[in-house]
C-alpha cells in the first residue's frame, strides 16, 4: 500500500512539473501546425499609425526595459520580448521555469491580439490594441 501511494505521488508531482512549465498558450491562434509538423507563426502588426512607428525600440540586451516581459510565440520558439510586436532585438530566449519574472503572455483569440496575466485565455486578458486604460494589462510574477 505504500509503495503505491508513493507512485502515485511521483505521478502527480510529474503531472504537475510538466504543467507547470508548458511554454505555449493553448487556443493561441497565433500558432498554426503545418502538414509535415512544422508551424506557421504570426506576430502582433504594428499599429499603422501613432509615436511606435518612429520609436527606436527597446533591445532586450540594453536594459531599457522596466515593465513586464511579454511572451511572444515566434519562428524561433517563445521568446521575452520588450514589446508586443516582437520586432528584431527586442526578444530574448525564454527563461520560464527557470526565474521569476513579472511576465504577459501575447496570444491571439478569435482574430484579436490579447495580453493575458497567464499563459491560459481564462486568465485576465486585455485587447492590445485598445483605448487606454482599457488595454492596460494584468501582469504576474511568475
Amino acid at each position: 500500500m505504500k509503495s503505491q501511494v508513493q507512485w502515485f505521488s511521483l505521478i502527480t508531482l510529474a503531472l504537475a512539473t510538466s504543467a507547470a512549465s508548458a511554454q505555449f498558450v493553448k487556443g493561441n491562434e497565433a500558432v498554426r501546425a503545418l502538414p509535415g509538423g512544422g508551424k506557421q507563426v504570426e506576430t502582433a502588426p504594428l499599429p499603422s499609425t501613432g509615436p511606435i512607428r518612429s520609436m527606436k525600440p527597446c533591445a532586450a540586451a540594453a536594459g531599457c526595459h522596466a515593465g513586464p516581459w511579454h511572451m511572444v510565440e515566434t519562428a524561433e520558439g517563445l521568446r521575452e520580448c520588450t514589446e508586443v510586436y516582437a520586432r528584431a532585438g527586442t526578444c530574448r530566449a525564454s527563461s520560464y521555469g527557470t526565474t521569476q519574472l513579472a511576465r504577459l503572455w501575447v496570444v491571439k483569440s478569435r482574430g484579436e491580439w490579447l495580453q493575458c496575466q497567464y499563459p491560459d485565455l481564462a486568465s485576465k486578458c486585455v485587447k492590445v490594441f485598445a483605448r487606454p486604460p482599457a488595454n492596460l494589462p494584468f501582469d504576474a510574477v511568475q
